[in-house]
Order: structure tokens, then sequence, then C-alpha cells
């Protein structure tokens, strides 16, 4: 009970301050507050996992020498990194890939700052990481991959790993493709091309980033291996907002135009749709060819708090006590989401008649379960009938049966850990 408590006071703070550098034209001071929360929400976050973990795996920093001279370089120009943990036994020839999430700069002042944190600097970035969830090395934390070779890729470009450019005279480096690429080249080297299975994940923006690179990854290996793709809280819909505008379209232009995208957007979109909307997982999901697995909340916190219901299409604050607590919503605030969640139910019609493909879609307010050890595999994860979402997951990955797990609507689910 008292992680839970724990737990919910970091995702009102979240609640209070976003999550991303992103959408409207911050000022400097309102970057800085917020990018200045981000260690104290991660420390308070740690301190709840490890109430679990006494003795977690803390994984060292590993710069990838020479990327720089492939261009693959941070928002600064510092190489880009990962954490490696080797596996071993049965898993010594699996592979999974966790690509880092922490939103997106959409505009010069807003990467020029991200230059200055670890999300566009190594510099900044932590020299050891907690692998929790489903990069844990105990198998009664994890037990489909904690044996795993298991990566972390950090995210320093601040555009999904997919931006191709610069802006010289702000001295910015976008090159999220091409750390992507030096990355896999480096882990490839380190014994991945012999994998026999792998497994392409990410959470948030590393998320978006799993499903714009799934058939990327796919194409590293040969037939006979088995390749799939987790996206946790990356189905980032094109919605309107409370105050009929698009702010997350609108950012996300920003993103794509700014770094230059569309250039690494999947074809089988950009040929039929504009590059913003191509940076809509929506758009593209269905025309993957490698297995994917989506699973996210159907009110997902971070799009309700940047996406749906922005600062700036808020005004008066009319949202403050629903966003801080979501049973203080009012009536037509909570039909408002459960229109945002039929929307998101909509969007993975076609993706979800492929045999291939999963599902675990809860009615939960979170954002992101799998690297939590007490939304992945607790005793007290939420579930979706009498499984949680390492079972539903590792069901899915290891075809031990379909995985197509749709909640109920809000309020049903009394296993929500928020």
């Amino acid at each position: 009970m008292k992680m839970k408590g724990v737990m919910i006071q970091i995702l009102n703070l979240c609640s209070v301050i976003g999550i991303v550098l992103s959408g409207s034209d911050y000022g400097m001071n309102d970057l800085r507050d917020r990018e200045s929360f981000f260690p104290l929400i991660e420390k308070d976050v740690v301190k709840a996992s490890t109430a679990t973990s006494p003795q977690p795996l803390m994984v060292p920093l590993t710069l990838i020498q020479g990327a720089d001279t492939k261009g693959a370089v941070c928002l600064d120009g510092t190489l880009p990194g990962y954490h490696f943990h080797q596996g071993s036994g049965s898993g010594a020839n699996s592979w999974l890939i966790q690509l880092e999430g922490g939103g997106w700069c959409n505009n010069v002042k807003s990467c020029v700052f991200r230059k200055t944190t670890r999300r566009g600097s190594s510099k900044f970035m932590e020299k050891k990481i907690n692998f929790t969830g489903i990069l844990s090395n105990k198998p009664e934390e994890n037990p489909d991959f904690f044996n795993w070779n298991r990566v972390k890729l950090r995210y320093c470009d601040g555009a999904s790993f997919s931006g191709e450019g610069q802006d010289e005279a702000a001295q910015l480096k976008f090159r999220g493709q091409r750390i992507w690429l030096a990355a896999l080249e480096e882990l490839k080297a380190k014994g991945m091309q012999n994998a026999d299975q792998a497994l392409l994940s990410g959470c948030s923006a590393g998320a978006l980033a799993s499903i714009l690179h799934c058939d990327e990854f796919r194409d590293l290996f040969p037939e006979t291996v088995k390749v799939k793709c987790l996206s946790d809280a990356g189905l980032f819909l094109d919605v309107i907002d409370v105050a009929g505008g698009r702010s997350l379209r609108n950012m996300f232009a920003g993103v794509v135009s700014l770094q230059e995208v569309q250039k690494n957007l999947p074809i089988t979109c950009t040929s039929q749709l504009d590059p913003t909307s191509c940076f809509f997982p929506q758009n593209s999901v269905a025309n993957i060819k490698t297995p994917m697995f989506l699973l996210n909340a159907a009110y997902d916190t971070w799009q309700f708090q940047e996406s749906l219901v922005p600062p700036s299409a808020d005004p008066h604050g009319n949202w403050n006590e629903c966003k801080l607590d979501h049973a203080r919503c009012n009536s037509s605030q909570i039909q408002f989401l459960q229109d945002f969640r039929d929307q998101m139910l909509d969007a993975v019609k076609v993706f979800s008649k492929s045999n291939q493909n999963g599902l675990f879609i809860n009615s939960c307010f979170a954002h992101c379960h799998s690297e939590r050890p007490e939304t992945w595999f607790a005793e007290d994860s939420p579930r979706i009938g009498d499984k949680r979402v390492a079972e539903s997951v590792g069901d899915w990955y290891f075809d031990r049966g379909d995985v197509k797990a749709i909640d109920c609507p809000y309020p049903c689910d009394n296993t929500c850990r928020y």
C-alpha cells in the first residue's frame, strides 16, 4: 500500500508538470522547470520499484565508439550510448532491445534546451541504470526474458530515433536514424548476428520508435529467426483536444519538419498520407509486416495530460481536478475520456485482425507498463481476465496462445495500480 501511495503521488506530479518538452513554444524557464522534475520522478519510481527488488541489477553505460565518424551523434554531437546485460543459458542467443522514451523536441528552442539534459547529450546520462520489469534478470520478476541479452538504447535525438538533418546555426544534430543504425551494428558485433530470437521493445517515444523501426529490425535477421516487436504506450492518437484543436498533431508536425523525419517514415504510409500523419502509429501499424504487440492504457495519462487536455487548451483550469484524480472527473469529462478510448479501439481494428499481432489495452490511467516491476509481473499487477501484462506478452511472443485482450470501460477494472 505504501508503494502504491508513492506511485499515485508520482503520477499526480507527472499530471501537473507533464513528461515531455513539447507542444507549445515554452519559454526557457518553463522548459527548465519541466525538465527539472525528471530526476525527482525517476528517483521516486526507482525507490518504489526497489521495495520489491532489494538488490536491483545496475547496468553500466557503454558509449558507441566511432559512431561520430558516421554522423551518429546526440543532439549536441556527443556519442550515443546503451546499457547491455549479457544473456545466459537458454537465453544466450536471444536478444531484447528496449528503446528509451522521453518525449520529443519540436522547435529549435526546445531542442537547444534538450542538449543540456540526458535526452540530448550523453554527457548527462547516468553511468549506471536499474534494469527492472522486462529488463530484469530475476525469473520471479521477468519469467520469459530474464536470461536474454537485454539492451536499453539511450534516447538523445528527440524524434523517436528517426531524425536525419541538422541546424548549424543552433549547433543541433538530428541523427536519430543514424544512432539506431550504429547501435544495431555494434550489437550485431557483440553477438546479435547469432540470435535465434529477438524482440524490439520501447516505452512512450521509444514505443513509437519500435513501431517505426519494426520492419527494419526484422530485416536484420534471417527468416528462420523469430523476430517480433512490442510497443508499450506508443499508440499516440491524432485526436481533437478539449478546445477543439489538435495539440499533438501540431507538435508532431514540428518534430517531423525540424528533424526531417519524413526521410525515414514507412513508404507504405507516406505514399498515401502526409508525413505528420505517418508519424502517428494509427496510420501505419496495420501495414507492418512483422508481428507486433500493442500494450496501452485506454486512458493513457500522457495523452490525457498533453494531447487531450494540455494547459493551452484549458486556460481556466476546468480540468485540473480531473487531471489530478480521475475519480473527481464529472460525467461530461468521463464521457470525453470514453470517446478517446473508443477512438483508440477504432484505430486498432484492422491491426487486430491479423493472427500474428497481439493486444493488451486495459482501462487503467497509466503510461507504460513494461519497465516497472509493479505493473509488469507483480502479484498485484494490472490484469485483463486472469493474465498480467508479462504473461500476455510472453504468451504472444512464444505463440502460447492468441492474445487480443481489451478491457471493459472505466471504472470496471479493479486491478489498476493507479
